[in-house]
């Protein structure tokens, strides 16, 4: 049998969820309290589901979207209130208190892993179908007016299997069989290589700072941010093709605290690391966010560097948008929300890029990749080919910009309503 295809339908639902992460569960757990029958694919076993430490930095926003479906009870009682940051730099180093900027709001630090379990128990706990270790492996007929979608997945029990329903909800992933299902030309692919490698740390140690840290240092950029009392992330930017284990953990702590100055402004606290991966930033959006039945949501429809922490926080959103657009489709017989799903998803997506870049150019030097607009920036196609962005940014550059962060009011109400906003 060939393996991409299934024989007789498995099982159906209204609506088929590709993906068990902040999207996927967010989205099944609002249709679900719905009354919208859907089922969630995973392609990790449940063992493996809580394993993934990733973002911790949920916007205001993001609250009060898990706050309005009673998805929030975790992080109510266990996330931590975090409202500033702080540059270290050659000349010294300051902080801003973002919360008391902008529109006068911060962020509540709790760790991914911790959110994804805790939306898991409650739609399982409310009754909602998911399926583990049940990888989808290709979206079919999305197109195919009257015929509905179908996917299908491989469980390991033998021959992959189908299942059908009126919707698919891509929400698996750059990688993931939604993306990989969607003919080429149907969709634009706007991608960008940012030219920066960062080597991400997960460290068992408490965080050294109050505050999420970034120094920018001749060496390269050295990042901290804190996760829990007793785990904190760093990053340390690194040359293309490094090797994650290229050096030990005595040598990755004395580079953080070089770059970090602790000579100036004191030592971090030390442990094992847990977690060592390298990857280099980039910027990827889908545009539309549809193809027919097929809708992505999550990093899905885009995946921006984490510079700006958005990623988890546009899954939440995207979420909430495409499950109201859902719903509207299936119990009142409204597609026009569908319909505007892709452009009001990307309108937020396009925001957040914006500002994600404009953090890759203030931390490090690199080519002024795009200009901070609404335009999309330099389009990579399937094949690889793009043009060239001219060399601009320099680091005589970055210190103005870092000096009027440093000094200007008006610049950090900016940076406050783009620092937490999506």
């Amino acid at each position: 049998m060939d393996s991409q295809r299934a024989g007789a339908v498995h099982g159906t639902a209204e609506v088929i969820i590709l993906g068990a992460g902040p999207a996927g569960l967010v989205l099944g757990n609002i249709l679900r309290a719905a009354g919208v029958d859907c089922v969630i694919l995973e392609r990790a076993a449940r063992a493996d589901l809580g394993t993934r430490a990733r973002a911790g930095f949920l916007a205001a926003n993001t609250v009060r979207v898990l706050d309005r479906h009673d998805l929030s009870d975790g992080l109510r009682r266990h996330g931590q209130p975090h409202s500033t940051c702080e540059f270290r730099t050659d000349g010294g180093r300051f902080r801003l208190d973002y919360a008391s900027l902008g529109r006068g709001e911060g962020h509540t630090v709790y760790p991914q892993q911790y959110l994804v379990a805790d939306l898991l128990a409650h739609y399982e706990g409310a009754g909602g179908r998911i399926r583990f270790a049940a990888e989808a492996l290709a979206v079919r007929d999305a197109d195919a007016g009257r015929t509905p979608p179908s996917v299908t997945v491989r469980t390991g029990d033998g021959d992959p299997v189908r299942w059908q329903g009126r919707y698919v909800a891509g929400c698996d992933g750059r990688h993931g069989a939604a993306r990989r299902s969607i003919p080429p030309g149907a969709v634009r692919r706007h991608r960008i290589d940012l030219g920066v490698s960062w080597l991400g740390l997960l460290a068992e140690a408490p965080p050294s700072l109050d505050a999420v840290g970034y120094a920018v240092h001749s060496r390269g950029f050295a990042g901290h941010m804190a996760r829990t009392a007793q785990v904190t992330r760093y990053y340390l930017q690194c040359a293309r093709g490094t090797a994650a284990v290229d050096r030990s953990d005595a040598q990755l702590w004395d580079e953080l605290e070089l770059r970090m100055r602790a000579a100036d402004h004191g030592p971090l606290h030390r442990g094992r690391f847990l977690q060592r991966a390298v990857f280099d930033l980039e910027s990827d959006v889908l545009e539309p966010l549809r193809h027919g039945s097929l809708f992505l949501a999550g990093d899905a429809a885009s995946l921006l560097s984490p510079s700006a922490a958005k990623g988890a926080n546009l899954a939440v959103l995207e979420a909430e948008l495409l499950a109201d657009a859902l719903f509207a489709a299936l119990r009142h017989g409204s597609t026009d929300a569908l319909d505007g799903y892709s452009a009001r998803a990307l309108t937020h997506v396009r925001q957040a890029q914006r500002f994600s870049q404009w953090m890759i150019r203030l931390l490090h030097d690199v080519p002024d990749l795009a200009p901070a607009t609404d335009t999309v920036p330099t389009t990579v196609s399937d094949s690889g080919d793009r043009s060239e962005p001219s060399p601009y940014h320099t680091p005589l550059q970055r210190r103005p910009c870092l000096d009027t962060l440093r000094t200007s009011r008006a610049e950090q109400d900016w940076f406050a309503e783009q620092y937490v906003g999506v």
